[in-house]
């Protein structure tokens, strides 16, 4: 390195080639391994993840479009050679990248399928690079869209069989412009019928849909709030909705609006759709207006006219107003709570080596250890199957090794893989099987019609509705969803463990 004249790199904020999001240890490693003749060698990984959000009883798969997309694209260019010329890697290796391109295997579960922990729900084969350069990628867009997918399902009123009509309004509360586009996309599969980001709408299309009306600053811009809603209802008569908050919700806006919907039946008398749409409130005691507005409003013979919430709700707030209170809003504006997950920020996914392919076509199992058995990986190129009972829902998911095949009908044993489980070992008769893993990419090329955002929207709720038990559903102390091993990898970790650490996962 010595004799190698290194220009230096010059640092561009606008730079974004989404291959370089990596963590710089998977470059001193690659590197490496490419300096010791490893650069053919086919690694197996797998991401999964070891608790679920809000220590609730699933969590929803997300990501795979966008890791899809991510791969059949990923390259390096002359710019991130420079780069990583300056962090010391090799001639030879950077020759490499120059003209590399990910042709490796990717099974992942059908984006959108209810998940839990320690089942593998991504699967990559690849060559060493493309193995170890994409952990960083990988895991952040996965983590992420499962995490704001599943805390949709839970504010959408999915999980409880009980929708509502939400928007997400986080945008401006996100983590940074992608955390709000893919938020946005994430939330509408979980459930949400609309989002306040335009960028998202442009970027997934109309099932992705954008949606707004008025914000304070339109109201106080004008001299008082009667023209305000005037000017606006004048300008969109077919989608009137106005925000009723911003002076006195009963003694100005209510009176406003109700003069304002009179305006419209008086200038459009036969046409019922130019009519004042909704009203949304957004401080306050929430209930208590919304009781206060409805009675109001229907005495004024205007039922018609829908409420809107907003202003820092999640779940448990819409869930109290409901069931306590009686107040159901016709839909609700929720931001920063679901945007970012609040009440659990982290979807804690992992992505381990678990094999390596051998000259032969085996392959070798890797495992990491740990002192805790809680953290000791289960090792081996592995299949997720799941088991369903005699009323369709799911009752357990079972890891397999690959070439293992579980059967409808036919008896296995399998392990339990929690430590509080009295039997270890049990038999059980699957009446049906589901394999989880599907092949995504194969040699680097796509090996499935991915589906529609709609497609996906409604495969969560139809899982949600009729294929989980209701026991995992549950907001608190859900019944926790059986995972078992099978035999063989069972007695693979247990040999392994015993020869790694010395002990027994026991």
């Amino acid at each position: 390195m010595s004799n190698i004249n290194v220009e230096p790199y010059i640092a561009d904020e606008d730079y974004n080639n989404p291959a370089m999001v990596t963590d710089f240890y998977e470059f001193t490693m690659a590197n490496c391994l490419f300096q010791h003749g490893f650069k053919d060698k086919v690694m197996v990984f797998d991401m999964f993840f070891r608790r679920n959000p809000d220590n609730q009883g699933y969590s929803i798969s997300c990501g795979q479009h966008a890791l899809v997309k991510f791969l059949r694209e990923y390259h390096f260019t002359e710019k991130d050679l420079v780069y990583l010329r300056t962090k010391g890697m090799s001639e030879e290796f950077l020759d490499y990248l120059r003209t590399y391109r990910w042709k490796g295997d990717m099974y992942a579960f059908k984006e959108g399928l209810v998940c839990y922990p320690q089942v593998p729900m991504v699967r990559i084969e690849c060559d060493m690079v493309g193995a170890i350069l994409i952990e960083t990628y990988l895991l952040q867009t996965m983590n992420f869209h499962s995490l704001i997918a599943t805390k949709a399902t839970k504010i959408s009123g999915l999980s409880t069989h009980t929708p509502r009509n939400v928007m997400e309004f986080g945008t401006r509360r996100a983590q940074g412009q992608s955390a709000g586009d893919n938020g946005a996309y994430a939330a509408i599969l979980g459930g949400c019928i609309g989002t306040a980001n335009c960028l998202a709408e442009m970027k997934y299309g109309p099932d992705v849909k954008a949606v707004g009306t008025i914000a304070h600053s339109f109201i106080e811009f004008y001299e008082n709030e009667f023209e305000a809603f005037k000017a606006y209802a004048d300008t969109y008569p077919e989608n009137v909705s106005l925000l009723l908050d911003t002076y006195n919700i009963l003694e100005s806006g209510l009176p406003n609006l109700i003069k304002i919907d009179d305006y419209l039946i008086e200038k459009y008398p036969n046409d019922p759709n130019k009519r004042v749409k909704s009203a949304r409130i957004d401080s306050g005691d929430l209930a208590r207006g919304y009781k206060r507005l409805r009675k109001r409003l229907d005495e004024a013979g205007k039922p018609y006219v829908k409420l809107v919430a907003s202003n820092s709700l999640d779940e448990n707030t819409m869930a109290d107003m409901e069931l306590y209170e009686g107040a159901r809003f016709d839909s609700y504006g929720v931001g920063e709570k679901l945007i970012t997950s609040s009440s659990s920020p982290v979807f804690g996914g992992v992505y381990k080596l678990v094999a390596v392919k051998e000259d032969d076509g085996t392959y070798s199992p890797r495992m990491k250890c740990s002192d805790s058995a809680s953290k000791a990986i289960i090792p081996g190129k592995l299949m997720a199957w799941r088991v369903y009972d005699e009323e369709g829902k799911g009752q357990a998911d079972i890891i397999s090794l690959d070439d293992e095949i579980i059967e409808e009908g036919k008896e296995i044993v399998v392990y339990d893989m929690n430590p509080d489980a009295l039997h270890h070992s049990r038999k059980i008769t699957p009446l049906k099987v589901e394999k989880l893993l599907v092949p995504h990419l194969i040699n680097g090329e796509l090996a499935m019609e991915l589906p529609t955002i709609k497609e996906k929207k409604e495969f969560i709720k139809d899982q949600l509705e009729n294929k989980v038990w209701e026991s995992e559903l549950r907001p608190k102390m859900p019944h926790s969803h059986y995972v078992d091993l099978t035999e063989k990898v069972y007695e693979v970790r247990e040999a392994m463990y015993k020869k790694l650490h010395g002990g027994s996962l026991d």
